[in-house]
This record gives C-alpha cells, sequence and structure tokens, in this order.
C-alpha cells in the first residue's frame, strides 16, 4: 500500500509541474487507478456451462423423494423386516440401499436414473438377484411393489 501512495504522490507533483490543472478529475483518475484491481475482480464470472452438460453434478434424491422412501423405510423398521439403509450419489445414478444387516448385500436398491426419464422412467426397485421388480416415471407407484410386501394376514 506504501508503494501506491508513494507512486501516487510523485504523479500528483508531475501532474501539478506539467500544468493540467484540472485537480478533481486528475485525483479521480488516481483513486480509480487505485480500486482497478478491486473492480476488476468484483466482474469476473465463471463461465455458464451449457444447459444439457451436467457431467460434473452427481445425481441425487430430492427432499420430497427421500421423504417418500424414508416414510417407507420407516414402517419396515417399525415391523422388524429391515435395520439399515445407505445412499450413494454417482454421477449416472442414485441409489437407495435396504440392508436387512448391515454386513450382507442390499435386499433391495431404490434406483433414479434421470437418463431413463423419456423412456422407461428414471425410478427403478432392483430385487437382490438384480432383478428389476418395477420401474416408472412415479415414485410413489414404484414403491407400491415393497408396500405390497409390508401388508400381512393377522390370525
Amino acid at each position: 500500500m506504501s508503494d501506491l501512495v508513494t507512486a501516487d504522490r510523485g504523479a500528483l507533483r508531475m501532474g501539478q509541474r506539467r500544468g493540467d490543472g484540472d485537480f478533481a478529475a486528475f485525483s479521480r483518475r488516481l483513486i480509480l487507478r487505485a480500486l482497478a484491481p478491486t473492480l476488476i475482480l468484483m466482474n469476473v464470472q465463471s463461465p455458464t456451462p451449457f444447459p444439457g452438460n451436467r457431467a460434473s453434478e452427481p445425481v441425487a434424491f430430492q427432499r420430497p423423494e427421500l421423504s417418500l422412501i424414508l416414510g417407507l423405510y420407516g414402517r419396515f423398521v417399525a415391523a422388524g423386516e429391515w435395520r439399515d439403509y445407505g445412499i450413494s450419489s454417482l454421477r449416472d445414478v442414485a441409489v437407495f440401499s435396504i440392508f436387512r444387516r448391515t454386513a450382507e448385500h442390499p435386499l433391495y436398491r431404490i434406483e433414479k436414473r434421470p437418463r431413463l426419464r423419456t423412456k422407461q422412467g428414471m425410478y427403478a426397485v432392483i430385487g437382490m438377484d438384480g432383478q428389476v421388480l418395477k420401474r416408472g416415471h412415479d415414485l410413489k407407484t414404484v414403491l407400491r411393489v415393497l408396500e405390497r410386501k409390508l401388508i400381512r394376514a393377522v390370525e
């Protein structure tokens, strides 16, 4: 900062010697020159990506989707069927894995694949053996395949 002040004093003396005369305009130029690095930094913006290019963002479940899934999960936990879950957000797919016990393969996987949104539907419930139990566009209707397993006859 002291180098800038010294340079401005020297420029002011040179300006007065040259006979510019307009001290207000000269001082405005000095202020703008001193603030120029700040003004340049304020205008720097990161490049805007193309709308179709979302390769850097991982796919994730939104809050309403997680609300539906966790509601179903809570009912199964209360029934004593499920005990653990895991959530993965990858580049192409978001996965909610459901476990009976912690150290085993998932019983079910609820997947969200946005690329299949226009074709088969982006939601799918996949069983332990990898078989697709239900696929569709609406998460609530896809989860009904699991709700049926909760209904039992009472004796």
